[in-house]
């Protein structure tokens, strides 16, 4: 998912007398799509000192250089060009980074004695060389004060409780979770599930789709394919994540459908073997599309070339999943044991006439929260090369602080409406027992040590630590005397074993530290937040947090 205000693009200074035409170069690309661009500035290879850390290439004359580092543990190879004050002294310099951080004997005797110089270490260390690390860490206290009352609850919850298990479906789940309550609720039914699977479906083909137009569109922008925006594409060609506005072009082009009418399959439980065979072809199609696009070639023969590749992968993707019948006729019991029957009737057309009018995907809207300082709050935001239709609406943000995201979800939650929502499950997060709270690990008491909380929710999106990754809705909320949510109940997708036969309950302070985005009616947002999605938004980078799909 995520944000930066308007900008230029961020350039690095290096002062040369002129660009280098030396072949044995490094080239200093700095993709901003959509934004200008200055010639890229090129630096002889003799000029740079590469290291290697963690498999990456560290370039140490865009290091501040310490000059004076002379001594450290087992550093021998001082400082290298001694007379330079900084790295950034602009001059091309040849100063080596000193290796002082050398993991030497002496160190490593050093660290042993400390290790078992106290006894809690060898205690911890036998319980955790036994038990997963974060069960040992798991607050007793947390356990005794979470509990599943609430001052405000939807008045019906779905059934059953859903799971996606071994696939990135959660998006799909959480929103049609949240659709099914009016929808059951009108049609006096006691448990129902729209079909993952058809959504799933009709997802795969359009996101291949779109995969292959965005090869031809940065192939026409002049993006090189070792760049960092096509070598972003080809990474993931076809993720089972997603965002709110992907799920409404789905709905608002192909419809919905009970899923006694199109059920799942192994290839949508476990889509792992289907996605590697959708992306090795996709890999292959782009080759072909690049290779295309330097004859170039006129509209139409873009068109029939990708038009022959997506007959392969509708073939693909129908054997594993199943086609979608293009009409059926759904027959069911409602509470009172009574016989129905709706149909024949098509998808669209089952929504448009059955669901649409207790439940609009339209007239809800996707507020974010990104505290990042490259992002203003009251401002638009879209994720380059982002979507799944091609033609479709495109992925859309509101960014807002995290105050007003809960206090819509409140609104939303007091008049009886669930509220989808995306957040970063894995942080402080007890699964088996179905608890988010920042205090329910005490990773401190067991290692010495506090992860996780120990910077801004800011700097986790900068540093990679925290991303939107999991999608599920809100059902319930307790408030304080003045109103502020304090806690909340939450419907997953992962099967009835995790927490209260698949419902969780979050402590509003996890939301403020590890939520992102909501989706709500737009009856419930003030109408200065709403002119908000009337700006013209600023386009963020493919790769940037923002963009992250819920799975």
């Amino acid at each position: 998912m995520f944000w930066a205000v308007r900008r230029s693009v961020t350039q690095i200074k290096i002062n040369s007398p002129k660009l280098s035409q030396n072949p044995n170069t490094y080239r200093n690309r700095i993709p901003y799509p959509q934004q200008q661009q200055e010639p890229a500035m090129y630096y002889s290879k003799e000029s740079v000192q590469t290291h290697t850390i963690s498999g990456e290439r560290c370039q140490s004359h865009l290091l501040a250089a310490d000059n004076n580092s002379g001594s450290g543990g087992g550093g021998s190879g001082g400082g290298g060009a001694g007379n330079n004050n900084s790295a950034n002294s602009g001059k091309n310099s040849t100063h080596r980074f000193a290796e002082t951080s050398v993991i030497t004997n002496q160190l490593l005797e050093k660290w042993r004695k400390n290790f078992y110089s106290e006894p809690k270490n060898l205690l911890a260390q036998n319980v955790c060389s036994r038990v997963d690390p974060f069960d040992v860490c798991l607050s007793r206290k947390a356990l005794e004060t979470t509990n599943h009352v609430f001052n405000y609850k939807v008045e019906t919850e779905g059934k059953p409780v859903t799971n996606q298990r071994s696939s990135g479906r959660c998006w799909l789940f959480a929103a049609l979770n949240c659709i099914r309550l009016p929808f059951m609720k009108n049609y006096n039914l006691d448990e129902f599930e729209f079909s993952q699977a058809f959504l799933f479906y009709w997802d795969k083909i359009e996101r291949c789709n779109y995969f292959l137009n965005n090869v031809v569109k940065t192939a026409q922008r002049g993006e090189k394919v070792d760049g960092r925006l096509v070598s972003f594409l080809l990474l993931d060609p076809t993720s089972d994540g997603g965002q709110w506005d992907m799920l409404v072009n789905l709905i608002t082009k192909h419809g919905l459908m009970p899923k006694k009418c199109f059920p799942e399959s192994f290839s949508c439980e476990s889509s792992l073997r289907m996605n590697a065979i959708l992306k090795s072809k996709l890999r292959e199609y782009a080759r072909n599309l690049r290779v295309l696009m330097e004859k170039n070639p006129t509209d139409e023969e873009i068109a029939c070339k990708i038009q022959e590749q997506m007959a392969e992968i509708y073939k693909v993707v129908g054997i594993c999943l199943g086609i979608p019948s293009e009409t059926f006729t759904w027959e069911y019991y409602d509470k009172s044991k009574n016989y129905q029957s709706i149909g024949p009737v098509s998808s669209l057309e089952f929504y448009e006439r059955y669901v649409k009018p207790h439940f609009n995907v339209e007239d809800k809207v996707c507020l974010v929260t990104d505290p990042r300082p490259t992002s203003s709050y009251d401002q638009a935001y879209t994720v380059d090369c982002l979507g799944n239709v091609v033609g479709g609406r495109p992925v859309l943000y509101n960014n807002q602080s995290v105050e007003l995201l809960l206090a819509v979800v409140t609104k939303s939650l007091k008049a009886g409406e669930a509220v989808w929502f995306g957040c970063e499950v894995s942080k402080r997060f007890a699964s088996k027992q179905g608890i988010e709270d920042v205090d329910v690990h005490d990773f401190k008491l067991v290692f010495d040590i506090d992860i996780q909380t120990t910077f801004s929710k800011a700097d986790r999106l900068i540093y990679g630590e925290s991303a939107m990754t999991h999608a599920m809705v809100f059902t319930a909320v307790s408030v304080d005397k003045s109103g502020v949510a304090q806690k909340l109940r939450v419907e997953n997708s992962w099967g009835e074993d995790r927490g209260e036969k698949g419902y969780l309950v979050m402590n509003a302070d996890w939301f403020r530290e590890f939520g992102f985005e909501v989706v709500v009616d737009k009856k419930y947002v003030p109408e200065d937040v709403l002119r908000v999605f009337d700006m013209d938004p600023i386009v963020l980078p493919a790769w940037d947090p923002m963009g992250t799909l819920a799975q």
